[in-house]
């Protein structure tokens, strides 16, 4: 009888873990539309194509894949938020998508930030890993900014670093910042709860991974911020009237399972008001 029971649980727990792996493949494209109920329909229009928390020791897609799931979308800008990797060796493994997202008609550009597994490289490696990125003409942004003409409205892209690893500096990634829409791009969410001071239009992270394992709900992510126990762990989300929204990743970290969540390609409509909106501090 032991034998059996045992039997049985060792067939539920494969069961378990196979459904959950099979999770990981099970790609969501998520389409988030913006302010379109602030603006007419004559506004224009930021399509972003965001990724995040690739981590490609295990990702969930190939970059032909990629490619197919995205190549008849109309993307303006593509934002990846961090945590491309946990080791040098995988570091030759996203030319492959970045390749593929070279092909890709984007108008306004391509933009990076780190993440805290990706500081979890040496100094050395992590500029192989920013030079990568750059060689593939995206923009690694670490506390800074750059502006875009959007239909002559002015969009200011904000990169602010990682959070979780104390690199972030809200002062130096405004710096110089002029008029127009502020689009802030940064890995760990947490970082809207000290932004009260800095205005910002929208907000794209990622860091959570959904909780990757929900069951019943990401208990083990509580020591990740305060976030968490806000209950603010994926999507769309407001803080201080300002919204934010937190991507649940394309790969995984720790175990290569996921259970209540589901890796996630994002496609951002964002509509740009006809008056341009403050550009540091919220009043």
């Amino acid at each position: 009888m032991i034998l059996f029971l045992s039997a049985v649980l060792l067939i539920a727990f494969y069961y378990l873990i196979n459904r959950a792996y099979k999770n990981t493949k099970d790609i969501i494209i998520n389409r988030i539309q913006i302010n379109h109920d602030q603006t007419n329909e004559h506004a224009p229009i930021l399509n972003i194509l965001q990724l995040s928390d690739l981590h490609l020791e295990n990702i969930s897609i190939s970059p032909i894949e990629l490619y197919e799931k995205v190549k008849d979308e109309k993307i303006d800008l593509i934002a990846i938020t961090g945590d491309f990797l946990d080791r040098k060796r995988s570091i030759p493994r996203l030319v492959p998508y970045l390749e593929a997202l070279n092909q890709l008609d984007v108008k306004y550009g391509k933009y990076a930030v780190f993440g805290n597994h990706d500081y979890v490289l040496r100094k050395e490696d992590l500029q192989v890993l920013q030079e990568t990125l750059e060689q593939y003409d995206f923009k690694v942004m670490k506390n800074e900014n750059s502006i875009i003409d959007v239909q002559g409205m002015p969009v200011n892209i904000i990169g602010v670093d990682d959070f979780s690893t104390g690199r972030s500096d809200l002062l130096d990634a405004y710096k110089g910042i002029g008029h127009g829409m502020n689009l802030v791009l940064t890995h760990d969410p947490n970082l809207v709860l000290d932004m009260k001071p800095y205005h910002f239009d929208y907000l794209m992270a990622g860091h959570f991974h959904g909780g990757q394992i929900c069951y019943p709900k990401a208990y083990h992510l509580v020591k990740m911020g305060k976030l968490v126990r806000m209950n603010m762990i994926k999507g769309m989300h407001i803080h201080d009237e300002k919204p934010f929204y937190i991507n649940e990743g394309l790969g995984q970290t720790g175990v290569n399972i996921r259970v209540g969540s589901r890796p996630e390609i994002t496609l951002h409509q964002l509509s740009l008001p006809a008056t341009e909106s403050k550009s540091l501090y919220a009043m």
